[in-house]
C-alpha cells in the first residue's frame, strides 16, 4: 500500500532508544505520558482529526539499533509549529499494514514480535502505529501499524 507524505506536529524522544533490554518501552512509554500530561493533542493547531501517530525512524540499522521515536498528529500542510513542539514529515513510501487487536499495550508489543520475525522486507526508513477511535477501549483495541518496505 503506498501512502501520501504526512505532516505531524507533536513530541520527539531526545536522542535515541533501542529495543536492547526493554529501553524502548521505557523511554516510549515515558513520552506517551508527557504527550497526555501535557495535553499536546489539544496544543496541535490544524489537526485533520484526533488520530495520534506513534512514529519509528532514523534507524540506525534494524530492530536491534537504536532508532528515533515522535508522537503526533497529522496537520494541514504548511502548519506552523507551536513553540515547544516538535514537526515530522513522513516521506511517501510503500507499507504493509499490521493490525494489533486485543489488551493494549500486550497487543502492541506482540505485533511487533510478529513484525521482527516475519519475512516482510523493511526499508527501516519510517514505520508507524494509528493510533484512532477503534484504539480507545484499553481492553479491546485495535491499531494499525504501517511498516515501510523496500
Amino acid at each position: 500500500m503506498k501512502k501520501s507524505k504526512i505532516q505531524l506536529i507533536g513530541l520527539q524522544l531526545e536522542g535515541r532508544t533501542t529495543n536492547e533490554n526493554g529501553q524502548s518501552s521505557i523511554d516510549c512509554g515515558n513520552l506517551w505520558q508527557r504527550f497526555e500530561k501535557e495535553h499536546i493533542l489539544g496544543k496541535v493547531p490544524n489537526k485533520k482529526s484526533d488520530s495520534i501517530y506513534a512514529v519509528y525512524f532514523d534507524y540506525e540499522g534494524d530492530h536491534t539499533k537504536p532508532f528515533s521515536y515522535f508522537i503526533g498528529c497529522e496537520v494541514e500542510s504548511g502548519t506552523s509549529t507551536p513553540e515547544g513542539l516538535n514537526t515530522l514529515v513522513i516521506p511517501e513510501q510503500l507499507y504493509k499494514k499490521v493490525t494489533a487487536k486485543g489488551q493494549m499495550p500486550g497487543c502492541i508489543t506482540e505485533a511487533w514480535h510478529i513484525i521482527w520475525t516475519s519475512t516482510i522486507d523493511r526499508a527501516y526508513s519510517y514505520d508507524f502505529e494509528l493510533y484512532d477511535k477503534r484504539s480507545h477501549d484499553w481492553n479491546n483495541a485495535e491499531v494499525d501499524i504501517f511498516i515501510a518496505e523496500k
